[in-house]
């Protein structure tokens, strides 16, 4: 039986650029060339959902990483230069945030350190649930302009802290920036330039050091290949403090995004319908002949019953009996909705915002513990007084749209009347009964409201403004038309003549002539400026601790895509090592080389450099039985580490056998048992010396397989799920592989079969139309599944138990 057992294939209608497999899952992403992102199913390579470029996130996307829990995928965008984070059970977009330059590389890592200082932290860390209402889920919405928040997103926006455990986003660009985000979300280290462009990053699960493969211009013009090791023990050292400000900052990040889409939705709330009634006013002002104004009109027809024929005019052909209804019942809807709004959500995040950041202040002041990490308790006072000055401007609305809907109810109430009796048509008893409290209360509405003073002619050309509360909801940044009147306020008149509390730290700023919008974005940049300084004191604290060069790079080498491109980085986590596995055709084209360093950098690691002779002795039988052996040459198209001990290569034959091309799995143990040790010439490149480099005989054994009738040139594996998915030359043609089947010799055959059993019936649950599918359907037992083959096994034991 061939090892490894092929469990899909497909020709791709767009070329790919990017393939990644899920840590978790047997699901793998797959970004192609027009912007597509695509996720597909190990099992006869079902596509589970695609999600399709937009101008508003963008077209070339240039790398992916999962999540260490698989239920975020995240992927850079080249020509907006934003990184994206999508949920993968609903292929919706959480979070994005933009980059200084476009990325060329991720890496995303989860902490496997164990610290006895972090256990109590993971007991504790939601305390705050014991303090504060869980967050109420926000109504469905739609952002026209980004169209991006389409359904409910709370519980996902919230949903993006994901495992207390800290796990960290590296980003590397290609002008040498390399960026760390805690949860992926929080910038908690930005290193600043890095020699060269950044083509492959790993960061060390102890946090001890981030190696990266850089591309550096020499002196003379060449492009060299180089191994860079930065020492990253500040990270380390600090774990529980690092894990305890990630955390807060990442809960921050998430309720600043909770309160923008909060206010998105009370946007949605409000109405354009909400201006007739100011327009309709600006209208009349503009085309009466009377020189009275419309003040002393309306109040005229609240004392006397009489109204000019203008004004008869305006309320009966287009204001309307109808309209005026419809009106009346707009703003009291749209009112109801956004005053909901203020009171579940925004001032619900506020007051977590609060809390939160309260927590981080008190971190500050711990100096011996948080000061090296760059916690300023100065710039956190600052943004606890930008959130407090917020909930005081969504306090002001509360009070804006209080009393607005008590004005516009009393005065549609009688001008409802009024214009009933224009018509001469029946008066409702119930709505005929005015007191004079009820004519005070609307005269007091209209002396208000109703003015055509210069000094309220605003940059519209708009003389009225009878409607206060869109106001507060449009992002501009110019004041408020229409403030609300703070006369005869006792508590503003106390603080104006107080000397101490006129100036006190522990009253929050009301700025009254701004909007909602303004304060929210005041809010926001300085929150911002708070989170910055830990990510610049961290980054300075990072130095390089190891660099050497490695090959040059031709210029009229064959184009390889980014993401394939050797060399590869893995992070063996039990040896506590960096490993590099590269080639250097035109130096050596029939060796593979491997490169092993040290998470710790002053640590020494014996047989710390290595390579393998790509020669194969394959044992055959030709036509008249008799034994005989083949000697096969190979150059290494690609190498991936499947896992600590074992790579998968993608080989292929030399000039005389170059339609063979073989998948395989190379055995890193032999190198351990090897004698003699490489000394490394400073100073020297190593394809200049590469002649003395340790060399081991290339053993495969029945790990191999020929891909026939495939010209295979790259392949994405994963060693917890077993997979290998290898793509061709072209980046249209895919083949899909379950790698350790070949162990199981007697049941190899029915394992097949109840594989394919297993296929079909996924088939069949999945309905009748295309293979495309949600996540979602799976339940979430299909979150914690084996592999296929353990599926497999566990149908054929149900099926003996029978």
């Amino acid at each position: 039986m061939p090892a490894f057992r092929q469990v899909g294939e497909k020709q791709l209608p767009n070329p790919v650029k990017c393939m990644a497999w899920s840590p978790k899952r047997d699901l793998i992403a797959l970004a192609n060339t027009t912007g597509e992102l695509l996720l597909h199913r190990l099992a006869s390579f079902q596509r589970v959902w695609s999600l399709a470029p937009s101008e508003y996130t963008g077209k070339e996307i240039t790398a992916l990483a999962w999540r260490p829990d698989g239920k975020i995928l995240a992927f850079s965008l080249g020509d907006t230069k934003q990184v994206v984070l999508c949920d993968v059970e609903k292929a919706e977009i959480l979070h994005m945030f933009p980059m200084q330059s476009s990325v060329t590389c991720m890496n995303w890592m989860e902490v496997v350190e164990e610290n006895s200082a972090l256990g109590s932290f993971y007991n504790s860390e939601d305390e705050s649930k014991l303090f504060l209402p869980e967050l109420p889920t926000l109504p469905k919405s739609y952002n026209t302009t980004s169209k991006i928040f389409s359904e409910e997103k709370s519980d996902e926006i919230l949903n993006l802290l994901g495992e207390v455990r800290l796990n960290i986003l590296v980003l590397g660009g290609n002008a040498g920036c390399v960026e760390l985000y805690a949860y992926g979300m929080y910038k908690i280290a930005s290193l600043g330039e890095v020699s060269g462009s950044c083509r492959s990053l790993s960061l060390s699960s102890d946090l001890k050091s981030l190696s990266l493969i850089t591309e550096v211009q020499s002196a003379d013009g060449v492009s060299e290949i180089c191994y860079v090791q930065l020492d990253t023990s500040l990270l380390s050292d600090c774990l529980p403090e690092v894990t305890r400000m990630a955390r807060k900052f990442t809960h921050i990040s998430t309720l600043l995004q909770y309160l923008h889409l909060s206010l998105t939705c009370m946007c949605e709330a409000w109405e354009e319908i909400l201006m007739q009634m100011d327009l309709r006013l600006t209208k009349f002002v503009q085309e009466k002949n009377t020189s009275t104004q419309v003040q002393d009109e309306f109040l005229d027809l609240l004392l006397w019953g009489q109204s000019s024929p203008e004004l008869q005019a305006l309320l009966m052909n287009q204001l309307t009996v109808k309209g005026l209804k419809k009106l009346g019942q707009s703003i009291e809807s749209s009112y109801s909705s956004i005053q909901k709004l203020v009171i579940s959500h925004l001032q619900s995040g506020s007051e977590a915002l609060l809390y939160q950041l309260s927590e981080v202040r008190g971190m500050s002041l711990w100096k011996q513990k948080f000061e090296c990490l760059g916690l300023d308790s100065d710039a956190i006072d600052g943004a606890i007084t930008a959130v407090g000055s917020f909930s005081l401007k969504a306090n002001e609305l509360l009070q804006v749209i209080d009393k607005s809907t008590k004005n516009f109810k009393a005065f549609f109430r009688w001008l409802y009347v009024a214009m009933l009796r224009m018509c001469d048509e029946h008066v409702p008893p119930e709505l005929n009964k005015m007191t004079q409290k009820d004519i005070a209360f609307v005269a007091d509405f209209l002396s208000e409201h109703f003015s055509e003073n210069e000094e309220l002619f605003d940059r519209k050309g708009k003389y009225f403004h009878v409607e206060r509360v869109g106001q507060y909801l449009k992002d501009e940044d110019e004041d408020l038309v229409s403030p609300p009147n703070t006369k005869g306020n006792q508590w503003l008149k106390f603080l104006q003549e107080s000397t101490h509390l006129k100036v006190s730290p522990l009253l929050f700023p009301s700025y009254p002539q701004k909007s909602l919008h303004f304060v929210k974005r005041m809010m926001e940049n300085v929150i911002e400026r708070c989170l910055q300084k830990p990510a610049e004191v961290i980054g300075r604290s990072v130095k390089r601790a190891v660099f050497l060069p490695l090959y040059a790079v031709s210029d009229n080498s064959e184009k390889i895509p980014h993401f394939f491109e050797l060399p590869s980085l893995w992070n063996d986590k039990k040896g506590k090592m960096h490993c590099v596995v590269f080639c250097m055709p035109e130096i050596s084209p029939s060796r593979l080389y491997v490169l092993r360093k040290g998470t710790d950098p002053n640590r020494h690691i014996p047989n710390s450099f290595m390579s393998f002779d790509l020669s194969h002795y394959l044992d055959s039988t030709d036509d008249d039985g008799v034994a005989a052996r083949s000697h096969y040459v190979y150059s290494c198209l690609d190498a991936r580490f499947y896992d600590d001990e074992m790579l998968t290569v993608v080989l292929q034959g030399s000039e005389d056998q170059n339609s063979r091309r073989l998948l395989a799995q190379v055995s890193l143990a032999s190198s351990l048992s090897c004698d003699s040790q490489f000394n490394w010439e400073p100073g020297v490149r190593l394809d200049q010396q590469c002649s003395t480099i340790p060399c081991q005989g290339l053993v495969l054994g029945n790990q191999w397989r020929e891909l026939e009738n495939m010209k295979a040139q790259f392949v994405a594996v994963n060693g917890i799920r077993k997979v290998a998915c290898v793509l061709s030359a072209n980046l249209r043609h895919i083949r899909v592989f379950e790698m350790d089947v070949e162990d199981e010799d007697d049941e190899g055959a029915e394992s097949q079969n109840a594989s394919a059993d297993q296929d079909g019936l996924e088939t069949a649950m999945s309905g009748q139309g295309p293979v495309e599918e949600s996540l979602e359907s799976e339940g979430e037992s299909r979150e914690q599944e084996g592999d296929m083959f353990q599926k497999s096994e566990e149908l054929l034991q149900s099926q003996e138990a029978l």
